[in-house]
Order: C-alpha cells, then structure tokens, then sequence
C-alpha cells in the first residue's frame, strides 16, 4: 500500500459494525465484500445448551443436547480466540477444548466443528491465504508467561495489559491477534501509530458491561479526524489505514481484541511495526517489549 493510499480520507461507511455478539450460533459479521477490509474477516459464536445450531434436521434430538456449529474455512486461514465459557473445538481427527482466552490457528482447507456443554463466546477472525501451515494451540496460560507476549505497555494515562495471542509464536501467512485492556479512563494505541503499508486492523470491543463505553478514532488527517464514534461491548470499528488510538470512559475499562491481516502474506506479518503520529513520536511506539 503506497504513501497516497494512506492519505486518502479514512469513510466512515463501512468501517463501524454494532452489536456483533447480538445472536445466538455463529454469524459472520465482517468481510471484505461488506466493509473496507481487503483481506480481514471476523465472525463470532455464542453457543450455550438452549441453542440448537446444527443444520441437519435429522440430528435434531441429538443435538439438542450438544450444541454446535460446524463449517469448513476454504482458502482462509483461521484464528480461534475463545471469549469466556469453554468450547471443544475439532478438526480433522484432532480435537482440542479452549477454556478463556485460549486460542487456536486452524489452516486453510480445514472442516472446523465447535461445540460446548455449558456456554461459549468464541471470536474468529480470518484472511484468505496461499501457503498452508500448522493447526496451532496458544494456551493463554504460556502467555501469561512469556514477556515479549504479555506486557503493560504505556505510561501515565495510557496504561493497558497488552496480549500477543496469534503472533511470533505462531506460524501463519497473514493473521496477527490480540487482547488489550485498558486502566480505567486510559487511552490506548497511545502513542497513535497506523501501519497501512503492510497490515489493515480492526478492533471488536469485548469485556466492557454496560455502561461502560470508550471513544475510538480513525484517522489520516491529525487536525481533523475523520472517524470519531462511541464504541461499546460487542462493537467492532475497521482501521483499513490511519491513526487509531482510543479512549475508556472515566472509571472504566476498555477491553478489545485486535486482528490484523498482512497486504504481502507471511512477507508484512509483523507486530510493532509502526509509524507513531510525528507529533507525539518522542517517547516511542509503546510496543518495544513486543520486539524482544
């Protein structure tokens, strides 16, 4: 992506999607046929022991009691992040079961059955792909432990626990993702970076009960922003290129995941490689732990 591209005006049609976890069984949300995502998409599932998702009508007294979703992810690959509950999630012959926070990659051409016996709030994010690389386990507990993927990043005012789920540490061609949570009231993505010559972003917000709210921005243009919208639990806002730092409500916390996706794949996979808005570029990106 050229230095121009980056200049043009961030729209704001097309880069805020609300309410993503409003629904029961799996539902994809974003693509790059409805949005300004050239690469990224994202669904979400939320399956629980009332919910009867399978398609086959003939299981329908079996499945009542398993509740599931069950697909295949063609020529994307895919990163599984579980949200809260726990869900078994199976593919091919290997089953695996992700409790909070845990997380999966699943290669292209795979048939990926999720299913719970209590409650499970699954995020997918996703990107279309050429090479082919391993299913992957990230359990978050090895994060937790690991300094260059778990950090508190910031300073005054800008503090947040900062989670590489899917980055280093695992093999992929285009996807990166993660979980930030913020102090209460902190802004974070501070100091504004964007680096739309090798990934696009978007955040879906999580873990925030109302009435808690943060304010996200997305911008080219430093004196005028183009994008400025409140954003709550279950929301999601692109950051096809620009600026994108935010901000929680006085007293509470702003929870999001981050998903990018690679323009070259496996070539612009990187994390923490970023271009901090000048004016504030003094006291670094926030993002050196992540470098180790």
């Amino acid at each position: 992506m050229s230095v121009a591209a980056f200049n043009d005006p961030v729209p704001r049609e097309g880069n805020i999607f609300r309410r993503t976890n409003a629904h029961k069984g799996r539902k994809v949300c974003i693509t790059p046929q409805n949005s300004t995502m050239k690469h990224l998409c994202y669904a979400r599932t939320l399956l629980d022991i009332d919910t009867l998702l399978d398609i086959d009508k003939d299981k329908l007294d079996k499945d009542k009691s398993t509740p599931a979703v069950e697909f295949n992810n063609g020529d994307h690959e895919t990163a599984l992040i579980c949200l809260s509950g726990d869900v078994t999630v199976r593919v091919g012959n290997q089953s695996f079961v992700l409790a909070e926070r845990d997380s999966m990659y699943v290669p292209r051409g795979s048939n990926i059955r999720m299913e719970t016996h209590s409650t499970a709030d699954v995020a997918e994010f996703s990107a279309e792909m050429e090479g082919k690389y391993p299913l992957q386990v990230v359990y978050y507990a090895d994060i937790k432990n690991d300094d260059s993927l778990h950090f508190v990043a910031g300073g005054a005012a800008t503090t947040r626990d900062l989670n590489i789920l899917l980055g280093k540490n695992v093999q992929a061609g285009r996807l990166v993702a993660g979980l930030t949570i913020s102090d209460p009231g902190n802004w974070t993505s501070w100091p504004p970076h964007e680096h739309a010559a090798m990934l696009e972003e978007m955040y879906v917000y999580i873990y925030m009960p109302a009435p808690a709210f943060g304010i996200q921005f997305v911008y080219t243009n430093t004196n005028e922003p183009e994008l400025a919208t409140i954003v709550r639990d279950g929301d999601a806002v692109l950051m096809p290129r620009g600026y994108h730092p935010n901000v929680a409500a006085p007293g509470y916390r702003i929870g999001f995941l981050w998903a990018m996706a690679a323009h070259r794949e496996k070539q612009d996979r990187q994390f923490g490689v970023v271009n901090v808005q000048p004016e504030f570029s003094k006291s670094g990106s926030g993002l050196e732990a992540s470098r180790k």
